[in-house]
């Protein structure tokens, strides 16, 4: 069994959500990783914060970021176990951070940490 990432990017990061809806996201995360638990693969994840990101460039250049650079951001990602890519990708239909226009979850199989693949 293999492990894969899932990023949540959403389409505009700057946007910001009432508290409310924040708390029906929130919900509807836990709920949506409690299932993936409940199947023993969930493996881990975190939510990404915006305040002092910063992005490091070849030559030592580094800038704020990665606001205005693009409109896209990463929100989160989730490791999971999976059987395969597809097992994987069915995993993120599920994903609440869908619900948003534009929003996906990208999909890709960890590297393992005896450089076999």
């Amino acid at each position: 069994m293999d492990e894969y990432i899932l990023m949540l990017r959403h389409e505009d990061g700057n946007k910001v959500a009432s508290p409310e809806q924040i708390q029906v996201w929130m919900k509807q995360t836990m709920d949506w990783i409690g299932s993936i638990s409940a199947q023993n693969k969930f493996v881990g994840g975190n939510g990404l914060l915006f305040p002092d990101a910063r992005v490091v460039k070849s030559h030592n250049v580094v800038t704020d970021g990665p606001f205005g650079e693009i409109k896209e951001t990463i929100g989160g990602y989730m490791i999971v176990k999976a059987d395969s890519v597809d097992e994987a990708v069915e995993f993120a239909k599920g994903c609440p951070v869908l619900q948003g226009e534009g929003n996906s979850v990208e999909v890709r199989r960890i590297a393992k940490k005896d450089g076999i693949h």
